[in-house]
């Protein structure tokens, strides 16, 4: 079994896309389809989506939840994280070495947390 999709719940849907479109250029998932609620980003072997919420509540982010993203190098864990935090996003941890990864942690703009990390640092 493998994981097929992540999906953020998100308040802004526009302010979103903008935010997850700036961070994934160049080499990240690219918005490849779109719809009234819904965002859509094609990775290599997965799928990650904005969404607001279909029960119509407020968005918010889950205590616990987390994206993992594997960036490749510790140069690119290092630009992520900046160029997550340049973008509105919040710092919630500084890229180091955690045990076998070298990481960074922040918050999107809904505070969503996301980990930039490659595991053979």
């Amino acid at each position: 079994m493998k994981m097929s999709y992540f999906v953020f719940g998100t308040n802004d849907m526009n302010a979103a896309m903008a935010f997850y479109d700036a961070l994934f250029e160049p080499n990240g998932p690219k918005r490849f389809a779109q719809t009234e609620r819904m965002a859509y980003y094609q990775g290599e072997d997965f799928t990650f989506a904005l969404a607001l919420p279909y029960d119509e509540h407020p968005a918010c982010h889950g205590n616990g939840t987390m994206l993992g993203l594997d960036a490749g190098s510790i140069e690119e864990v290092r630009r992520l994280h900046a160029q997550a935090i340049a973008l509105g996003g919040t710092d919630e941890g500084e890229p180091c070495q955690k045990g076998p990864f070298f990481s960074g942690y922040v918050r999107d703009l809904d505070r969503n947390k996301i980990c930039f990390f490659v595991s053979k640092a």
